[in-house]
């Protein structure tokens, strides 16, 4: 039930960053329950919904991640505007290069 809950739970935070430990963490209590599991029966379901949305949210983290530096490097030079509206225009102007 843990698992699923932080799978769950780090799908939701993944564009936050945040989700990615806590869907390692899901993982990890998915892959640890899901041999008992097998054994007595019972929880199968859980565990493996939340391995799967643990790894859901790890890579959606990534994802993130990595769009959050290609970003980052595409507007570096946007960094210091002197207003809302300069940033805007610096950005667009960096994205699509016109």
């Amino acid at each position: 039930m843990a698992a699923l809950a932080l799978g769950v739970t780090g799908l939701c935070t993944s564009v936050l960053l945040v989700g990615g430990l806590l869907g390692a963490l899901g993982l990890v209590l998915g892959v640890a329950a899901l041999p008992k599991a097998r054994r007595t029966g019972a929880g199968r379901g859980k565990a493996l919904t939340g391995v799967v949305t643990s790894l859901l949210a790890i890579a959606l983290s990534v994802l993130s991640a990595f769009l959050l530096a290609w970003y980052a490097q595409h507007t570096q030079e946007c960094y210091r505007p002197d207003s809302l509206r300069q940033y805007e225009q610096c950005v667009r102007q960096q994205l699509t290069g016109k």
